[in-house]
């Protein structure tokens, strides 16, 4: 099994370097500053979504395989195995896959652009594990958990009480944060009067607080006179 794991590995990562973009590369590692450079292959994310849905089609047992070696060696390996994930139909497969890989998560690219879409057909199972993730120590599990609530549960799945486990995070880490803030601007969009109290009453701390009103005023979805409003509580 550990040769199969190492062989599958060997080619996959030949596949990757075959979609080497040098200039991509050089945009996009000033995107993720916290990634050594050296470990990116540099590789639209376009592309690589396609070669993950293709391959994990024509090869499960070769992609299965990659995933059990962790962690990985390349930057552009962890966000195949999230797109692996997402490929999963399984949910209690597709949710270990996930809690197996979130401690490996190292970036918040990686972090924010895999959502296996059969989390949305198990909203109460997933919403369990989001408890319990949002008490991790390891950064990118709870904000991986805040982006589940932004993606998931602001719709038909959302619940007051979330607005709460949001505001309630504590954390010095600027990605947690950040994607505290995008969370209560989207809040702001589709829960308005749920999530502006949150706003009036500067529940959150000041960081957060001011870049939720920003990036909330810089939406487009936003009426211009909630705008304006929305300015006078920076």
């Amino acid at each position: 099994m550990k040769s199969h794991s190492v062989g599958a590995v060997g080619l996959i990562q030949k596949e990757l370097f075959s979609f080497r973009d040098e200039e991509y590369k050089a945009f996009n590692k000033k995107l993720v500053p916290n990634v050594d450079e050296k470990t990116m292959i540099g590789i639209r994310t376009p592309v690589l979504r396609s070669f993950a849905k293709n391959f994990f089609k024509s090869y499960p047992d070769k992609a299965e395989a990659f995933m059990k070696v962790l962690p990985h060696t390349y930057f552009e390996e962890n966000n195949l195995h999230a797109f692996f994930i997402e490929q999963i139909r399984d949910f209690e497969t597709c949710l270990a896959k996930t809690e197996a890989f979130l401690p490996f998560i190292d970036n918040w690219e990686t972090c924010d652009l895999f959502s296996p879409p059969v989390f949305k057909k198990h909203p109460d199972a997933v919403y369990e594990r989001i408890l319990v993730w949002l008490k991790s120590k390891h950064c990118y599990t709870v904000r991986y958990a805040i982006g589940c609530l932004l993606s998931n549960y602001l719709d038909a799945e959302f619940k007051t009480e979330m607005l709460e486990l949001a505001a309630s995070v504590e954390s010095d880490e600027y990605y947690i944060k950040m994607m505290v803030a995008w969370y209560f601007s989207f809040a702001l969009i589709k829960q308005y009067d749920a999530a502006i109290p949150y706003i009036q009453n500067r529940r959150l701390e000041p960081f957060t607080h001011a870049k939720a009103i920003q990036k909330a005023i810089e939406s487009t979805r936003i009426p211009s006179k909630t705008k304006v409003y929305l300015k006078t509580l920076k």
